[in-house]
């Protein structure tokens, strides 16, 4: 029980110092041995916890993911159609990227990782099977799963290149979901009422919001102090 006890100690402790690494250097600029040093582990136990830096991630990717469509729901009314969830989760995604750049090369990290990649697209493959399995039912969960593999690249071809002045967030959200209800078969009226509902939503000060919520949760999980952690706005 001594053991378990202090492998769960030394694993919040090393999740601790690697939320706060990635926030502060970026992903690729934080080095093991930086973890190591400022967890104060030791390798063999990084190594018996994590494998690697990549197996943190992926535990950080799975406690923030299984989040993310809760909190869009609690955007949307839940009057309206399913849609709506999925518009405004992958809006507040691509947002989320905009308002730190270290947070930006953390997503993009998590879709180009072939595991962390296919943790999500597996994952993503559930919810879009029961949002859009009405307007093809003709499919099954496993089609959404090879339809999410290009809706996914989608995703991160839009991650990967900020906002600029001649294409600001708002051009880059309608150009990302034109783009992907047309490729779930959503009928051209209810997108454009989708895309009307998302132009409405202080999707910043909603994403900014979002942000705070899930490192709050991996506060909570992991317990650490949130104080000077969090990307401004």
């Amino acid at each position: 029980m001594a053991i378990r006890s202090d492998g769960l100690r030394t694993k919040k402790r090393i999740l601790q110092t690697c939320v706060r690494l990635f926030l502060e250097n970026g992903y690729r600029q934080t080095t093991t041995t930086q973890i190591l040093r400022e967890a104060q582990v030791s390798s063999s136990s990084f190594q018996n916890l994590f494998h690697s830096k990549d197996g943190v991630l992926l535990e950080l990717v799975q406690a923030m993911f299984e989040n993310q469509f809760g909190m869009a729901r609690s955007v949307v009314d839940s009057t309206l159609p399913p849609v709506y969830i999925y518009a405004a989760e992958t809006a507040l995604q691509l947002t989320l990227t905009e308002l730190n750049q270290n947070l930006r090369e953390i997503y993009l990290e998590v879709y180009t990782q072939q595991q962390l990649l296919d943790y999500i697209q597996r994952a993503t493959a559930r919810e879009l099977y029961g949002i859009f399995g009405p307007y093809q039912p003709e499919l099954t969960e496993r089609d959404f799963y090879e339809l999410e593999l290009g809706s996914a690249g989608l995703m991160r071809g839009y991650m990967a290149n900020p906002c600029t002045a001649d294409f600001p967030l708002e051009r880059k959200l309608n150009k990302f979901l034109t783009l992907a209800l047309r490729g779930y078969k959503v009928p051209e009226e209810e997108l454009q009422q989708v895309l009307r509902f998302l132009a409405g939503l202080d999707i910043r000060g909603i994403a900014q919001k979002v942000m705070e919520e899930l490192f709050r949760r991996l506060a909570m999980r992991y317990e650490f102090s949130l104080e000077g952690l969090l990307p401004q706005g």
